[in-house]
């Protein structure tokens, strides 16, 4: 399905000043064609920050459009983090309704930026691992409310010379219970007129929707799919991940494979590693008979931490010992480096917590 990148970002913009669509918006400001492509443009390349900032507007018409109540962020930073690793920012959100969710930067060395971002307020599918899913479900978020979290972190890359180079929607929520929004946020980060990201510097990853698995197959796009798999086998999976009790660790491949056919792309699986839970020997040699699509690829992460749980990490030796097993039998596999623990920005310990307020942002080093 081809988006317009432009139709989808005035759509919520609009919606949000109170005009019923692009076309109203347009007639009421008498704004012709042109307009709206620098307004777009402004916003979504050159990462302006206001409508004020649009100099190539007439200064009448900048005045009337924020008199209007058209902005360009939908949401408000209200708390920044700084990692003591000098490579990890994490925000803390604000939206409109007051909901709250999390983004994290991750500055690597060589020049490579990735931005995780949140497709929800919260996540409904309650893994026992993961922060988010711990906290429960407020609300899916906007397809705006998701792009500004890249445009926020954009804009402070650009003052440092840089520029976002990798996206993954690996925050909060589950980007497929979001699914129309979430590919409309693909559409605007990927188009040539706004950030211009590749479709293959984009990662997207469920906890194993099946029949959305078999829609994203559909939209024939160059955009990565991650797996959140964590398990070898439907008892340990199901105990931790309820979603596997509506998709079962047989159907979730089945819809990989079909994937595949589609595509020939790879899909990665993610499998966080919990001290005897999931890390045994034994796991490891049932996850190696799973994992026989010649494009599948295992990502072991390191357990962080989150408030409550009753799950302790897998040591780094016995990591180790499990990506050899896995080597062995012939199975491509790497172990991801966490970065951010120090602000619970790693992988699972995004939640948004309530914390104190200030009226402006507050930047935590």
């Amino acid at each position: 399905m081809v988006r317009n990148a432009q139709e989808i970002w005035f759509a919520e913009k609009v919606r949000r000043a109170g005009f019923a669509d692009a076309a109203a918006f347009a007639e009421h400001f008498g704004l012709k064609p042109y307009r709206l492509e620098q307004i777009y443009r402004a916003a979504a390349k050159e990462l302006a920050e206001n409508v004020e900032a649009v100099t190539p507007l007439p200064k009448e018409l900048r005045a009337q459009l924020e008199a209007g109540g058209f902005s360009f962020d939908s949401i408000t930073p209200v708390v920044i983090q700084r990692s003591s690793d000098a490579q990890t920012s994490k925000g803390l959100f604000k939206l409109a309704d007051g909901a709250e969710i999390e983004a994290v930067l991750m500055e690597h060395f060589g020049n490579r930026n990735t931005i995780c971002i949140s497709s929800q307020a919260g996540c409904a599918f309650a893994c026992a691992f993961c922060s988010t899913g711990q906290a429960g479900f407020t609300r899916n978020l906007t397809v705006d409310e998701i792009f500004d979290q890249a445009r926020y972190f954009a804009r402070e890359l650009a003052a440092k010379d840089k520029r976002i180079t990798n996206i993954v929607f690996m925050g909060m929520g589950e980007p497929f219970h979001n699914y129309d929004a979430v590919m409309n946020a693909v559409a605007l980060l990927h188009d040539p007129h706004g950030l211009g990201l590749g479709h293959r510097h984009i990662t997207i990853s469920t906890v194993g929707l099946v029949d959305k698995i078999d829609r994203f197959s559909d939209e024939r796009l160059q955009v990565n799919l991650a797996i959140s798999l964590h398990a070898p086998n439907d008892a340990i999976r199901s105990a931790m991940m309820p979603v596997n009790r509506k998709f079962s660790l047989e159907e979730v491949m089945a819809a990989c494979e079909r994937y595949i056919t589609k595509t020939n792309r790879k899909i990665f699986f993610e499998y966080v590693m919990l001290r005897d839970v999931n890390d045994s020997e034994e796991n490891a040699r049932e996850l190696s008979r799973i994992m026989t699509g010649h494009l599948y690829h295992v990502n072991l992460i390191p357990y962080n931490t989150t408030p409550g749980a009753s799950f302790a990490g897998t040591d780094q030796e016995r990591i180790w010992r499990f990506a050899g097993i896995l080597e062995a039998a012939g199975v491509p596999v790497t172990v991801r480096q966490n970065m951010g623990r120090d602000i619970a920005a790693a992988c699972g310990q995004l939640r948004a917590e309530p914390r104190p307020r200030a009226k402006q942002v507050v930047t935590q080093v």
